[in-house]
């Protein structure tokens, strides 16, 4: 008989629909705990539910409206019947490329609305049953952030979604200590590249079109094939989900994890280098030369 959420240790997990998000609340709920998933549409809710059965519960809300996650996080608060929550795995997030130069505001605005702001949104959401709200029974919660190898170091043509993740960093390092008075964890999740439907192929050949009567045309032609091929070799989503779950479980936990395939050259060497090292480095590999501006 399948246990309720008041006798399973219960997490939250947005953007649970597909890719990494779907295969922690797969990994969660193999490891036992009882998952609240968010996802944008009905059609999609049921189709997870069916896929993960009875320890799931969908959550329909877009991490852009404060009025669904509020509506969503009563619905949490309900179900635990006065119960803390375990942990709140923030992964609902959007990928973006463009040169900034070029890129409209208005696409440059949403992911920063998506990525940074509606973590913050959903976070505040959830804190009192976290342990915020001194009331509830149980111990106070754990949040993971779901960052990028973008949230530390920059490629061009990412430039909106390397500044959301670097923002997440600092706000999820803000959070942590803010938050050690509640006793509430805050951990980053760096991974680098993986094999999820984020960087989609049909995406990215049409941010090719819309830049192509510009001067990054060919830059952004050598970026996008050196991404497909990355994406290809990256980590699979349920890499990603092992990770969060050791970081919601372990005893002392990292205050930041990386994940990154081939670490010396992806990690370790960018990390280390000179800033110009890397900008020349990343120029020749990618085309961005004056004299490639006719």
């Amino acid at each position: 008989m399948e246990l309720s959420p008041t006798k399973r240790r219960s997490v939250v997990v947005t953007g649970v629909s597909t890719g990494i998000g779907f295969e922690i609340a797969k990994a969660l709920v193999v490891a036992g705990f009882h998952v609240f998933g968010s996802v944008r549409k009905q059609r999609d809710a049921s189709d997870v539910q069916l896929d993960l059965g009875a320890a799931f519960t969908p959550l329909v809300f877009d991490v852009t409206d404060e009025i669904g996650i509020g509506k969503a996080a009563l619905k949490v608060r309900q179900a635990l019947q006065g119960r803390t929550l375990f942990g709140l795995v923030n992964n609902a997030g959007i990928a973006n490329h463009a040169c900034l130069a070029h890129q409209p505001i208005d696409e440059f605005r949403r992911v920063i609305k998506v990525n940074l702001t509606g973590t913050l949104a959903v976070t505040q959401a959830f804190l009192p049953q976290l342990g915020a709200d001194k009331s509830l029974e149980g111990p106070p919660g754990r949040i993971v952030n779901i960052s990028s190898i973008s949230g530390k170091y920059s490629a061009p043509f990412v430039g909106a979604y390397c500044a959301s993740k670097h923002a997440l960093e600092g706000m999820s390092d803000s959070l942590r200590r803010e938050l050690m008075l509640f006793g509430i964890d805050v951990i980053i999740i760096g991974p680098g590249y993986v094999s999820t439907p984020i960087w989609d192929k049909e995406e990215i050949t049409s941010t090719v079109a819309q830049y192509k009567d510009t001067e990054y045309a060919a830059s952004l032609e050598a970026f996008d094939k050196r991404i497909i091929q990355a994406v290809q070799k990256g980590h699979s989503p349920a890499d990603i989900a092992s990770v969060v779950e050791t970081a919601l479980t372990a005893w002392w936990p990292r205050a930041r994890y990386a994940i990154v395939a081939q670490p010396f050259s992806n990690w370790i060497l960018p990390m280390w280098l000179p800033a110009r090292w890397m900008d020349n480095l990343m120029a020749a590999s990618f085309l961005i030369r004056p004299e490639s501006v006719k």
